[in-house]
């Protein structure tokens, strides 16, 4: 094992909270329990930023896959700090067919690419037809996270609409994203909701939870559970 990666996997453990551990495992399903350490979110980005200063990580970011869960949230915390947007793509490239759950993949979002939303969208638009579950997953968030406030296009409710998937976990993130399209730009998704063009399960779940949402006012959620089929 290389140095670096010893020194962080020692550090995780230093930080390791068994009721925490316990708790995340039933959490993440589609990861073995044996590789979850129980590392809380906030000392895992303080490890992250103490990390990103010594010499080393750029190895770390090559050894993959990780051995612990652990060490994708450093490797996503780590690449969170670059400020290079080329180097941030490639490395987010390299990194997200490893990212095998909903945690490590909802809380990586790079800084810079709010900078840089042009460039963004044309790798977006490529992560959308991936075959990879979570590589599709982060891409509907990314969408979610930059795009549905200033320059809002309803070109992108479509790239979402348009993504054709069984996995459970692409459905779901479909549903939070047209969800959070209603509570911002509400008449737009709304007329795309009723064109009925979205998968039943994926419009039916996207009702539940704009209902659930309180940026939805009272008026609204009446009137979306009339839509449901």
């Amino acid at each position: 094992m290389e140095a670096f990666e010893e020194k962080v996997i020692s550090s995780l453990f230093a930080l390791q909270d068994i009721k925490y551990k316990e708790f995340d495992q039933r959490l993440i399903p589609t990861v073995d329990p044996s590789t979850v350490i129980g590392v809380r979110k906030p000392d895992l980005r303080k490890l992250a930023k103490v990390l990103f200063k010594e010499s080393g990580y750029e190895a770390f970011l090559s050894a993959l896959p990780h051995r612990y869960h652990e060490e994708n949230f450093i490797h996503a915390m780590l690449i969170e700090q670059m400020k290079e947007f080329p180097k941030v793509i490639e490395e987010t490239e390299k990194f997200l067919p490893y990212i095998t759950n909903w945690e490590v993949c909802d809380s990586f979002s790079p800084k810079c690419f709010k900078k840089n939303k042009a460039f963004l969208l044309e790798r977006i638009r490529q992560w959308l037809v991936s075959s990879d579950e979570y590589t599709v997953r982060f891409a509907v968030k990314m969408l979610m996270t930059h795009f549905l406030d200033d320059g809002f296009s309803k070109e992108y409710l479509m790239l979402v609409a348009n993504v054709s998937s069984e996995e459970y976990y692409v459905r779901m993130m479909q549903a939070w994203f047209f969800a959070t399209a209603l509570a911002k730009q509400y008449d737009e998704t709304l007329a795309l909701l009723k064109s009925n063009v979205l998968p039943v399960w994926v419009h039916n779940k996207t009702i539940q939870k704009a209902v659930e949402s309180y940026r939805i006012s009272d008026e609204q959620k009446q009137y979306l559970r009339t839509l449901k089929r």
